[in-house]
Parts: structure tokens; C-alpha cells; sequence
């Protein structure tokens, strides 16, 4: 996908990080997308809104934390000054639309309007600031980019599968242990759809291309909240758990918020010991949600 998504960049003329944000970050929340859609189609609203807040959590602290170990990332001044403000604006938005228990149908409507212009703006301006630069794409390329292209549809195709069978044996799961779907859903659910982003910015890390890296985290999280939670609820309104609303939301909000200061130190990047900070609020919302 990396690669892949490298030769869309020289394609279209945007930068990376531009591509990070808007067709890696749907990619991998497509797992994201199909289980929170199977489990409000199938009456268990707490595994599809505790997926997506458990991997916005997770997204952050425990991938952005264990790349940022890997390889230092640098921070752009675009993240500082738009992306992460839209990811925390909608976080916010997202926690207030909760607080009477659902998720209706226009609050969804209003999640889909804000990815659609999200991704328009993001891509227009990426065009812009790369309006000067030449970004030929050989024919060796191209057909990289295309044998990419088939194998990210091909590998949509089996999540379909995938994500009955995770809202199926998660739901089972909790029910034989008699823990609370929504202790599953922010944990286990979230790790294991969590893991391509894991695989994705891993990789663009030790291949260098850190605007991947952290532009896949935070399209991510942006897409996870707009686009999953906005298709869901315009599908069937969600009802959200208050423990949601009361502990999950308020860590999401606050790891949210951590990033944002990690992002602003002195070196311009998200250092060794920033990853390290992030990895251990990902422990301590564990321990607290397990306690």
C-alpha cells in the first residue's frame, strides 16, 4: 500500500502526506467501517461505536507511539494548523452529538458533508502547493501503481467476510466471559481493526515516508469519526453506551490532545521519547478499562 500510494502521489501531483490523509486513511478503515456497519445492522451498537472511539485511541498511542520508537517523525506545520485541529474539532463534535445517548440520522448526514469537503480541500490544496513541481510517473511506475491498486480492491473484498465474523465471535466472546461489549469493541475490536494502520505506518516509517506515517493516523482517526460513524448512523441511528460518553470519549479527547502538544516540541518532530509517552497513555487506559 505504501508504494502504491507513493505512485498516487506522483500521479495526481499532491504530496504524500496529502495521500496519507485522504486514500491511505480510507484504506485501512475500511475494517473500521464494515464491522461498525455489520454490528448496528445487527443490534449491538456498543461494539460499532466502541470501535471506532477504541481505534481512534489506539491509533494514536499504540501506532503512533510504536513508529515514532521505530523512526522519529517529523511534524508538518500543515498537521499543527489543519489536520489536527479538524480531527479534534470533530472529536469534539462527535462527543456532543453523544451526550443524549444516539447518534441520529442528520448527525451522520453532517459527518459524511465534513469528510467529503475534508477531502476535497486536502486535495486541492496539496495540487496547489505542488502546482511548480514536476511529478512524472514512468510506465514502470504506473503498473506498480496499478497492480496496487488491484490488490487493495481485492483485499477490500475479503473484509466483508472479515468483519462478520469479528462482530460475531466478539459478540460471542463477550457474552461467554461476561464482559461488556463495549470493554471488547475498545479493546480487542479496536486492536485487531487497528492493524493495518500499524502495518501501514510502520512501514512508510523505515521506508522514510513519514508524512504517510502520521498522515495515515490522523486521516484516520478523521475518516473513523466522519466517514464510519457518519455512513452508520445515516444507515440506523447508533445509541451510544454512557460508559462511552463518560470514560472512553474523555480518553480519546485526551490522548487526542496529548498528540498535539507531543507535535509541538522543540525538534519539529514526534521524537523516541514522544513514542514512548504515547505507548504508556495506551497502557494506562488498559489498566483503567480492565480494572
Amino acid at each position: 500500500m505504501v508504494t502504491g500510494s507513493v505512485q498516487i502521489a506522483k500521479l495526481f501531483k499532491v504530496p504524500t502526506l496529502v495521500i496519507g490523509l485522504t486514500i491511505v486513511a480510507f484504506g485501512t478503515s475500511a475494517p473500521e467501517l464494515l464491522v461498525s456497519l455489520k454490528a448496528a445492522l445487527s443490534g449491538h451498537p456498543d461494539i460499532s461505536v466502541g470501535n471506532v472511539v477504541g481505534s481512534n485511541i489506539s491509533n494514536i498511542a499504540l501506532v503512533l507511539g510504536l513508529t515514532a520508537i521505530i523512526f522519529p517523525i517529523p511534524v508538518s506545520r500543515k498537521l499543527i494548523k489543519f489536520d489536527w485541529p479538524v480531527m479534534m474539532g470533530l472529536s469534539i463534535i462527535f462527543y456532543v452529538f453523544s451526550l443524549n445517548g444516539i447518534l441520529k440520522w442528520w448527525e451522520g448526514l453532517f459527518f459524511v458533508g465534513a469528510i467529503v469537503v475534508f477531502n476535497l480541500y486536502s486535495v486541492h490544496k496539496g495540487r496547489k502547493s505542488n502546482k511548480n513541481e514536476e511529478n512524472g510517473v514512468n510506465s514502470e511506475k504506473n503498473t506498480a501503481w496499478y497492480i496496487s491498486t488491484v490488490i487493495i480492491v481485492a483485499s477490500s473484498i475479503t473484509l466483508v467476510l472479515g468483519a462478520n465474523w469479528l462482530v460475531i465471535g466478539a459478540s460471542g466472546l463477550a457474552r461467554s466471559f461476561g464482559i461488556g461489549e463495549r470493554v471488547i469493541s475498545v479493546s480487542i475490536i479496536a486492536f485487531g481493526t487497528s492493524v493495518p494502520e500499524l502495518a501501514t505506518s510502520i512501514v512508510a516509517a523505515l521506508r522514510k515516508e513519514t508524512d504517510i506515517s502520521i498522515g495515515n493516523i490522523i486521516g484516520s482517526n478523521i475518516f473513523n469519526i466522519a466517514g464510519i460513524l457518519g455512513i452508520t448512523a445515516l444507515v440506523k441511528p447508533i445509541g451510544v453506551n454512557e460508559k462511552i460518553i463518560t470514560s472512553d470519549l474523555i480518553w480519546m479527547l485526551g490522548i487526542t490532545l496529548l498528540l498535539f502538544i507531543l507535535m509541538l516540541g522543540k525538534k519539529g518532530r514526534l521524537t523516541r521519547w514522544s513514542g514512548a509517552i504515547l505507548l504508556l497513555s495506551y497502557s494506562l487506559y488498559i489498566y483503567f478499562l480492565l480494572k
